[in-house]
């Protein structure tokens, strides 16, 4: 496994539509492999695969609750429930916080490693995030959606 570079706002990758995955190979598997490392070194709860530089539609997420790491490849959200703002983050955009609103319970269809097709309901902090991640996959920032954005203030 490795710790890849997380890519920061400004680079072109993180404005693109990230490309499907149509045969999940052992690349694929180690990526995520190398992903989930990197978001753990960085004290992540979510990466998409274009932070990491590769425009493919690759989501990791571990909120540490009862899911543990969740893998989604081709993430799609089916269904969106309510509506709550609340303050995000973002591994390419460092010591910058945003409120944002998002719905409170989404259901997501994905691929697991494995190839097989699951479906996801979820809400509080993994529904968000599930959201976040899949922002980065249309080409989305969090600070191109926040209704108030604040930078982390310097320690003295």
């Amino acid at each position: 496994m490795a710790i890849l570079d997380i890519k920061k706002a400004g680079d072109p990758v993180l404005k693109q539509t990230a490309e499907p995955i149509e045969r999940l190979t052992k690349r694929h598997r180690q990526l995520l492999d190398d992903m989930a490392e990197t978001m753990y070194a960085a004290d992540g709860v979510g990466l998409a695969a274009p932070q990491v530089g590769k425009s493919l539609r690759i989501v990791v997420i571990d909120v540490q609750d009862e899911h543990g790491l969740l893998e989604l490849v081709n993430p799609v959200i089916t269904m969106r429930e309510g509506s709550v703002t609340e303050s995000e983050g973002c591994l390419s955009v460092p010591k910058v916080y945003g409120d944002v609103e998002r719905a409170e319970r989404v259901t997501v269809e994905y691929t697991d490693r494995r190839s097989r097709r699951r479906t996801l309901t979820a809400e509080g902090l993994l529904a968000r995030c599930i959201q976040h991640e899949c922002d980065h996959l249309e080409g989305r920032l969090f600070i191109d959606i926040a209704v108030r954005l604040r930078k982390e203030e310097e320690e003295a």
